[in-house]
């Protein structure tokens, strides 16, 4: 007698957890990166997405490969660390940061800025330009990090495609764009080459927020829309390392749908603008 269709789903399930649970210690193992403690309703679909893409029938036929094939490995890596970004996203908090944060920048003689998470760069580019536009972008050194090297190239070589051009102007003027967007970039065949002296002052570096450590101190962190892929220990844990990073009055800009409550430091911020994620750590 078969098992009826509910028993058959939720066996499947449970190797379905056994499988990915081996893939992600396998990964940890053998390259280091820790995945364990990502949400993990959105990491069992990014992963399955994988083994479809490499022709495969099982998270474990996956492993299998990705141990043997560094190649493997690196595409399972960009699917999993999330590259969802644009040039001057969510205007309304590029708008708060000008009027909130650019102020107390003013303040500091040198300010040392880390975007955390940065993917392929649309984010710390725009912060550039509007840090420039605001002049203080010359006494501006900005770390950019994120846990993926082949991303971090992309965001070096400040080319993005030419047909989101429209779509991230329009995003700048929201954003109280100051100038025309087109000076800042060159047209070039099927891409806009933007200008480098946005990047005089940025380090591109690797970096992983689940298993490194503090790097340096900051007067800002800017780390949208990473956490919200994190399981609740791994975000804590994440918030410890951007405390630890702040210094006193250091500002912290988090996600639309991130925030300070019910982490260990909560306590420890004022709200500089609570619908954008902006923060003030007071203690």
């Amino acid at each position: 007698m078969s098992s009826p269709p509910v028993e058959q789903q939720a066996a499947r399930d449970d190797v379905d957890e056994i499988e990915l649970a081996l893939l992600l210690e396998g990964v940890y193992r053998r390259y280091g990166f820790d995945f364990r403690e990502y949400a993990p309703a959105s990491l069992r679909r990014r992963v399955w997405r994988r083994v479809h893409a490499e022709g495969l029938t099982t998270i474990s036929a996956l492993q299998e490969r990705l141990l043997h094939d560094p190649a493997c490995m690196e595409r399972l890596l960009l699917d999993l660390s999330i590259n969802v970004t644009a040039m001057f996203r969510d205007p309304t908090f590029y708008v708060a940061f000008r009027e909130k944060v650019v102020p107390l920048l003013r303040t500091y003689p040198f300010t040392r800025l880390w975007v955390a998470g940065c993917s392929t760069g649309e984010e710390v580019y725009s912060l550039a330009i509007l840090l420039q536009e605001e002049d203080v972008y010359e006494r501006t050194r900005i770390y950019a990090t994120d846990i993926n090297e082949s991303v971090l190239d992309r965001a070096r070589a400040a080319v993005f495609p030419l047909d989101k051009m429209r779509e991230y102007t329009q995003n700048y003027i929201k954003a109280g764009g100051a100038r025309a967007f087109s000076e800042y970039y060159l047209a070039k065949y099927d891409g806009a080459q933007f200008q480098r002296s946005l990047v005089e002052n940025v380090v591109f570096a690797q970096h992983n927020l689940v298993s490194d450590r503090s790097f340096n101190e900051f007067n800002v962190i800017v780390c949208r829309n990473v956490m919200i892929y994190f399981d609740r220990a791994l975000q804590d844990r994440v918030h410890n390392l951007f405390y630890e990073s702040l210094i006193t009055f250091g500002m912290l800009a988090l996600g639309a749908k991130e925030s300070i409550r019910f982490s260990p430091h909560e306590d420890a911020y004022e709200e500089l603008d609570p619908n954008e994620r902006l923060y003030r750590k007071i203690a």
